[in-house]
């Protein structure tokens, strides 16, 4: 392998459940490795669970757009730095981040998120009705995930699912980075308008909803909420319907973990826990920019060098999991990484558990017999994009 990557070289995924195999080859021979950013700057590129962790637990390493480089271009050219909108913490840096991540991880505890479940619950169930009403063979990702994950999402957030065709097509058109720009760009600004009107409706008649308790706590701008609120959207829609999606069509490609499953439904939440590793849909646009010198695996990473870090790389790491290329229920999955690490860890990764396991759980009790209507290597892919996902996933029963 050269000495230098170019950040081309590790995105190429093909594979319907395995990340690309210069991985296995990077985490071996250089689990940080110097890499090439498409603006040009020299930076790193990490793959071992160890380095993972550690950079994204040390303080030391900034999630600032602002100073740090994008792994990717976006519709054809690098992405210029740029400072975070308000209230889009993500790519904040603490205090900032802490005031308004404080505020959200409220709404997201094991205690509400439990409140949740009977919702959920009826929802599944109303969308296993449609996939009856509709026939085999069904489309699971039309007629189940996607509408599964939207509506419990739009309930929670207080989005108007009824209008759901101004905003349910946006997470992925604006992740693509072979789209269009200016269509990107329209559909971002048609999702800002929907969040600001539902913002003067809420202040209203607000209802129970986030986006109605947050108003109601008055420590935000309607800029920031309404960035808050598309933060909400980008982040906790296309990720979990292709957990998802991607999680079904592991299991009836594995029918022996499958059918482990059908016969103990209790190891659901195990069962979650694996897919979440094995499947790790969040693909490259996890990176750190750091704000001083730091020695990492022995190396130099110097102040404003860039390390863009790989979840499914290190949710692969035979060092911390044994086999890992094997889907495998019983596996002690402590420690994954599906939902990053550290202060900026998926805020919501709790509903994201919930609607798993609950949707799971329903596909198994509806249909025993549920199985894939094509052959896996028909099923088409999006394999661009920040996270990786399907097209399309016919099933039958």
């Amino acid at each position: 392998m050269s000495e230098m990557l170019s950040f081309e070289d590790v995105w190429s995924r093909t594979h319907h459940f395995d990340p690309p195999a210069i991985f296995d080859k990077l985490r071996e021979e250089r689990p940080l490795a110097r890499m090439a950013y498409p603006d040009g700057h020299i930076g790193w590129f990490a793959t071992s669970h160890g380095i993972v962790r550690e950079v994204l637990s040390d303080p030391r390493f900034s999630h600032s757009l602002e100073i740090g480089h994008f792994p990717v271009t976006k519709y054809g050219a690098p992405v210029p730095q740029f400072p975070a909108m308000p209230g889009m913490f993500i790519h904040m840096d603490p205090p900032d981040h802490t005031r308004f991540r404080r505020m959200l991880a409220r709404e997201f505890t094991v205690r509400r998120i439990a409140e949740l479940a009977p919702r959920v619950e009826s929802v599944a169930a109303e969308q296993i009705e449609e996939m009856r009403e509709q026939g085999a063979p069904a489309d699971l990702l039309t007629t189940f995930a996607k509408p599964l994950v939207l509506r419990v999402l739009s309930d929670l957030v207080g989005l108007p699912y009824e209008e759901r065709e101004r905003y349910a097509d946006a997470p992925a058109l604006t992740h693509d980075p072979d789209g269009d720009a200016e269509e990107s760009m329209a559909v971002f600004q048609q999702v800002g308008a929907l969040i600001g009107e539902t913002i003067a409706r809420k202040r209203e008649q607000p209802g129970d909803d986030i986006i109605s308790r947050l108003l109601a706590a008055g420590e935000l701008t309607d800029e920031e909420l309404g960035n808050i609120v598309a933060l909400l959207l980008f982040a906790g829609y296309e990720t979990t319907e292709s957990a998802l999606s991607v999680g079904v069509m592991a299991l009836l490609h594995h029918p022996e973990q499958l059918a482990a499953l059908r016969a103990d439904l209790s190891r659901v939440d195990a069962a979650v826990e694996e897919i979440l590793r094995y499947v790790t849909v969040n693909q490259y646009e996890i990176f750190r920019t750091a704000l001083e010198d730091v020695e990492l695996d022995g190396r130099l990473v110097k102040k404003g060098e860039t390390v863009t870090v790989s979840l499914p790389a290190a949710n692969r790491d035979p060092a911390k999991y044994g086999c890992p290329a094997h889907l495998d229920l019983d596996r002690d999955t402590a420690g994954h990484l599906a939902f990053g690490h550290g202060i900026h860890q998926c805020v919501g990764q709790n509903l994201a558990r919930l609607e798993l396991r609950t949707g799971l759980r329903a596909l198994l009790q509806a249909f025993p017999d549920l199985r894939a209507a094509t052959p896996a290597e028909e099923v088409p892919l999006r394999t661009r994009g920040s996270v990786f996902g399907l097209k399309s996933l016919p099933v039958t029963w």
